[in-house]
């Protein structure tokens, strides 16, 4: 496998991007080589619905995936009658009863797809999804692919706030919400560092996250010390071991709207990234205020990455690994580079969740088979020197 030559592209704003390439024997690069077998690139937008409908009935539980469907359209269709029949019969004074569709299954495989798989399954897009895309952000916005979401201290925050949470309450809403809060609370300190010391400088803006992160780590560390070692301790563990086995219907409604607002403001200003990426200075010549969108991407991520760990955990390297899969795929333009890791994203978390709550008995939390994936996968791209953006 030989290097092959860099190439240039110009986008809309004018510009030029000179992604690295790896050639394999005749010239031809691998993202292009995948590229070819993904006619047009379409078909990756369909991979996250149909491992969706594969993991409903997938499992320890096997289930038939006509009925899975039928449960899964007439359910919902029920559901919805059930709720209209409730709001008129609230704005009519008297009870009001809507025909519904009969139901040819038990209330265990109803129980089964919508209290157990389903709010799983949309938590996993929704994590895995969010995490890539800001993960991608950021990368941009450092000009360095080997920054990952939790680059200044949201896990860490989010971390400590899910273990102190553990130790004094044990309340799952408890837990959720102080992990939120801590991890913005870690990010807005190193942000504010970056700001006094270093004049808005992303390198100190870097600094500050890695000071922060440490400072975090540390208190994790201490309540762990100081919790019940039968317990509390284990609870804690396992959280920041990564897991979607406790998520509900109630946790789905409560991190989707952050999530889906962050990545809609991370969407729609992807193509500043581009300019981003080449330099702050080249983006000021272009007319872009770097400091207002530097604060944007911060934002928009953190909230992105803060919901998605206060109901997972610490789930590594999906925000580092994912994006590069993706400039495999498109390329280093962020226009095309931010949807496609969405995707990848919710596909690859998706699957390493079916692998966690199948492979053994016992679930295996999803911290450990992400760095399992990950880390082999990041060990290749430094041995084919694709750490950078122009090698």
């Amino acid at each position: 496998m030989n290097r092959g030559e860099e190439t240039g592209r110009e986008d809309e704003g004018g510009v030029v991007i000179n992604p690295p390439r790896i050639s394999i024997g005749g010239g031809v690069s691998i993202g292009e080589t995948i590229r070819r077998l993904i006619p047009a690139g379409k078909a990756i937008y369909l991979l996250p619905f149909a491992l969706f409908f594969f993991s409903l009935f997938f499992g320890r539980y096997m289930m038939d995936p006509v009925e899975t469907l039928r449960i899964l359209i007439i359910g919902s269709a029920n559901t919805l009658l059930d709720w209209g029949s409730s709001l008129l019969s609230i704005l009519s004074d008297q009870q009001v009863i809507l025909p519904s569709f009969e139901q040819t299954w038990g209330a265990s495989e109803q129980t089964v797809i919508f209290r157990i798989r389903l709010p799983r399954v949309v938590a996993a897009m929704l994590v895995g999804g969010g995490l890539s895309i800001a993960g991608a952000s950021f990368q941009g916005l450092f000009r360095n692919p080997l920054v990952s979401p939790d680059i200044l201290g949201v896990s860490a925050g989010a971390g400590f706030g899910a273990a102190l949470g553990i130790l004094l309450s044990g309340n799952p809403m408890v837990i959720q919400v102080s992990a939120f809060v801590f991890g913005i609370v870690a990010v807005s300190v190193a942000y504010c560092i970056g700001r006094t010391v270093g004049r808005g400088s992303t390198l100190v803006l870097v600094l500050g996250g890695i000071i922060v992160g440490s400072l975090f780590s540390a208190f994790i560390s201490l309540t762990k010390y100081v919790a019940d070692p039968y317990d509390t301790l284990p609870a804690i563990v396992f959280w920041l071991m990564g897991s979607l086995s406790a998520v509900s219907n109630t946790d789905i409604i409560a991190i989707a709207p952050p999530i889906l607002i962050g990545s809609l403001c991370l969407f729609l200003v992807r193509w500043r990234i581009n300019l981003l990426a080449v330099g702050e200075e080249e983006a000021r010549a272009l007319g872009v205020d770097t400091k207002w969108m530097t604060m944007v991407l911060v934002i928009a991520s953190t909230v992105v990455t803060a919901s998605a760990v206060c109901i997972s955990g610490i789930i590594g390297w999906v925000g580092l690994v994912v994006p590069h899969i993706g400039r495999m795929l498109v390329g280093p333009d962020f226009r095309k580079l931010i949807p496609v890791s969405a995707v990848l994203g919710a596909s690859f978390l998706l699957i390493v969740d079916d692998i966690a709550r199948t492979l053994t008995a016992a679930e295996i939390p999803l911290g450990i088979l992400t760095a399992l994936v990950g880390a082999p996968f990041f060990a290749y791209l430094l041995t084919r020197k694709k750490v950078g953006w122009i090698s």
